[in-house]
């Protein structure tokens, strides 16, 4: 059995090139006594994943050069010889960016029968749905009535996040970078979507679309975002700092907003925080989306790459603002 794996053949500076991959064949071993084989259906593509391919200290390990690289995916059990995972079983696990791989079950969950599309274990069922919920349950407390804003809130998480606020009975003020993107989010009952690349002033875009001011801001981009929800905060409001991307791919330090100072005079509440770290909730959090999913109170929006070699492109795609929800590889 042979299986296709892309590997990371060198460190990207800037944004990465679909040069700083290499998509290679290799050879598996015949299944040993408590192995099984599993077929990648479905493989994810994350931001995080960039701040992996730099070799320094994180809360994850960097990515090695030539080995194969790792993300979530949700495959198929084709061959067994461990009585807990047996033939036709659907998985989810780390191994993703390859096509079959074998391996005792460590760090691998059945997933339950569902009508759900698998790909959902990868997105809203799993980790951006987690962190979203984390964010505005366990971060930033977010209450009914209270003023939301989502930046990046047409991608994975952000999508999410600004579904919640509406179930939670919060008023939810969205920035993406499309008319595309911002139609999309109105059609799920975002009233309030400024795109952020059409107005001069996203502070001022910001003030006219909460004039009331934000509560609660969910951080996923930085940068102007992170500067207009300073200046629109109201007192004791809280931040819930998911991610930055729009420093990801910065080869020099980005300089921090110039208005830091509101952090103090309005009292704010700024917490970062990374998902695993709260994983003993996915049981409550898994069944309330659940619930929400089969009701259509929530709706899972995907962008989807065909094949192994487009894996690459999707990453970048990322970066690029190709993706209205979660960006997911269809392996088979």
């Amino acid at each position: 059995m042979q299986t296709q794996q892309i590997t990371l053949n060198s460190r990207p500076e800037g944004m990465p090139t679909t040069d700083n991959f290499s998509l290679d064949n290799a050879l598996l071993p015949p299944l040993k006594q408590g192995e099984f084989l599993v077929k990648n259906l479905w493989m994810s593509v994350d931001p995080y994943m960039r701040g992996r391919m730099i070799d320094r200290k994180s809360y994850v390990k960097p990515f090695v050069l030539g080995e194969v690289l790792e993300g979530g995916a949700i495959g198929e059990i084709i061959e067994s010889n461990h009585n807990d995972f047996p033939v036709g079983a659907k998985v989810s696990s780390m191994n993703g960016w390859r096509t079959h791989y074998i391996t005792d079950g460590s760090n691998h969950t059945v997933l339950p029968e569902t009508p759900l599309c698998e790909s959902h274990f990868l997105g809203v069922l799993g980790m951006p749905g987690m962190t979203a919920w984390t964010g505005l349950n366990r971060i930033a407390e977010l209450k009914a009535g209270e003023t939301l804003f989502v930046s990046a809130a047409s991608g994975a998480v952000g999508s999410v996040v600004c579904q919640l606020g509406l179930l939670m009975g919060a008023k939810v003020v969205a920035s993406v970078g499309s008319d595309e993107k911002a139609d999309a989010l109105r059609a799920m009952g975002i009233e309030q979507v400024i795109n952020y690349k059409t107005t001069d002033s996203l502070s001022a875009a910001l003030l006219a679309a909460a004039p009331d001011g934000i509560d609660v801001y969910f951080e996923n981009v930085g940068g102007e975002h992170l500067f207009a929800a300073l200046n629109n905060m109201n007192d004791h409001g809280r931040i819930a700092v998911c991610g930055m991307i729009s420093q990801y791919n910065d080869t020099a330090p980005t300089p921090g907003p110039s208005n830091l100072a509101n952090i103090v005079m309005k009292k704010l509440k700024i917490e970062g925080f990374i998902v695993s770290e709260h994983w003993q909730h996915y049981g409550e959090f898994s069944q309330q989306m659940g619930n929400w999913l089969a009701n259509g109170q929530i709706k899972a929006e995907q962008t989807v790459y065909e094949g192994i070699e487009q894996a690459p492109d999707a990453f970048i795609g990322l970066f690029e603002g190709k993706n209205r929800g979660k960006m997911v590889v269809k392996l088979a």
